[in-house]
């Protein structure tokens, strides 16, 4: 018997996320089989997720997954649970654009049919909770509201008043979350500081449940829950998943062994990606640029997702013989995939927020310039703009941009062209031999082909090289 819920908010920074993680800890610490996932492109959450939950967070989002896809990756990994718990992403009705639900909670809530609690900011307001409720539970008939939770209620007298109004709208209070200042995790220029950065993260874990504990009647909300119905959800039982194992993944090789950054500079990206890859016939070897002092021996591939290199470009600069090693990896003609983080490290050099120069790899022309104001933000589409690993030219990916800094240099020739769902579009990244990188971040399970041409670039690398 597993019970689901969705997590949404009002808007960003109504305390969702300290909700999120406060649940999910106090769960657990019951003895409950818990499994977290993060609506939309988030790389930060799901890490502080499985910090809590103690299970491997997934990234579910209706418009870069197909349908399909993204119910086979919640069924694969909610059937063993007991709660399953998504994190909404933004105002629950906010998504890819203004126009329709696309990309949004409710859109996902809606195509799992999970109920929705929704955490109110109540901070500064009584009877008009009422009011602001009950357009969010009108706004979309189709959406089952399970409840309010209110977060930075002040007082008894605060709560009394919230619920009286809240009562006479009809609408359910599983919870009254007191105020308390300094109780979420502290926040960088990317979003909330990384699982692997945050300093005495359990222990704030830990704060977090009991603040929810205090607030939240959680025995009646999971009684109140309605039971998972996942047979039309329900697929074979497949190998084991890529990302839990933090050394290497459980697939044996059959086409290609590929190798991939991961460490506190580099810790952006999706499990899905990971499993997509292993399940098209790689064998994923883990790495650490910050750490190791060469890549692994016989590699046939290289993939440097994202993260922050910036914060860690004296570390990455100073490891010149893992520098030698990526820049020599990508000379021999093996493929390379390199998505924002990871393209900035293969660049000639960083200047970092203070503007210091760090050299990085130099396998690519350029510099990356930290901006002080964020350079891009939101959805894209790409197109390669000439034959890659990930195919012919002109194969598409869908996935999202968000970085601060700019490339600065001239570029060899842009890997992808990105179309913002506004219609703009836009050159980025290099291509060169084998490299394909720029700041988009791909997701996949758009495009699975991509993945498997990949892995088969790969081994084409592995058998050349044999001959």
């Amino acid at each position: 018997m597993t019970k689901a819920l969705v997590l949404g908010g009002t808007h960003s920074g109504c305390g969702k996320t300290s909700v999120a993680l406060g649940l999910l800890r106090a769960l657990a610490r019951r003895g409950l089989r818990v499994q977290p996932f993060k609506a939309g492109p988030d790389f930060i959450d799901p890490g502080l997720h499985a910090r809590a939950a103690g299970a491997f967070s997934h990234n579910l989002d209706t418009w870069m997954q197909p349908e399909a896809s993204l119910r086979g990756l919640f069924a694969r990994h909610a059937r063993t649970a007991d709660v399953v718990l998504v994190e909404g992403v933004m105002g629950l009705f906010d998504g890819r654009n203004g126009a329709d639900e696309t990309g949004s909670t409710a859109h996902l809530a809606k195509l799992l049919g999970l109920p929705v609690a929704l955490v109110v900011d109540a901070g500064s307001q009584a009877r008009s909770v009422a009011a602001l409720a009950q357009g969010f539970a009108r706004f979309d008939p189709d959406l089952r509201l399970a409840g309010i939770i209110l977060n930075r209620v002040g007082s008894p007298r605060h709560e009394a008043l919230l619920r009286e109004a809240l009562a006479q709208a009809g609408i359910p209070v599983p919870g009254c979350l007191p105020r308390c200042e300094g109780i979420g995790l502290a926040s960088r220029h990317l979003g909330l500081v990384t699982e692997g950065d945050a300093v005495t993260l359990d222990a704030r874990l830990d704060a977090l449940a009991d603040w929810v504990e205090e607030g939240l009647d959680i025995p009646a909300l999971l009684v109140a829950l309605p039971e998972l119905d996942l047979p039309e959800l329900d697929l074979p039982e497949g190998p084991p998943d890529a990302a839990a194992n933090p050394a290497r993944s459980a697939y044996p090789i059959r086409l290609a062994r590929i190798g991939v950054a991961r460490d506190r500079a580099f810790c952006f990206l999706y499990a899905e990606n990971l499993r997509l890859l292993a399940e098209a016939g790689a064998e994923l070897l883990f790495f650490s640029p910050l750490a190791d002092a060469a890549l692994p021996e016989g590699l046939d591939g290289l993939y440097l997702p994202g993260g922050y290199p910036e914060l860690a470009a004296r570390e990455l600069s100073a490891n010149a013989s893992m520098q030698a090693s990526v820049r020599a990896c990508c000379a021999s003609g093996r493929p390379v995939w390199a998505e924002c983080g990871g393209y900035m490290y293969l660049l000639r050099e960083l200047v970092d927020a203070e503007g210091a120069v760090w050299p990085m790899c130099g396998a690519l022309p350029g510099r990356a310039v930290m901006r002080t104001r964020r350079a891009a933000l939101g959805y894209r589409q790409a197109r390669t703009l000439s034959p890659s690993p990930f195919g012919p030219a002109g194969t598409t990916l869908r996935g999202h941009e968000f970085h601060y800094s700019e490339y600065a240099g001239e570029a060899e020739g842009s890997a992808f062209c990105l179309t913002a769902s506004d219609g703009r579009a836009a050159l980025d990244g290099q291509a060169a031999g084998n490299i394909v990188a720029g700041y988009f971040h791909a997701h996949l399970a758009s495009n699975p082909e991509a993945a498997r041409s990949f892995v088969t670039a790969c081994g084409a690398s592995r058998a050349a090289r044999r001959i």
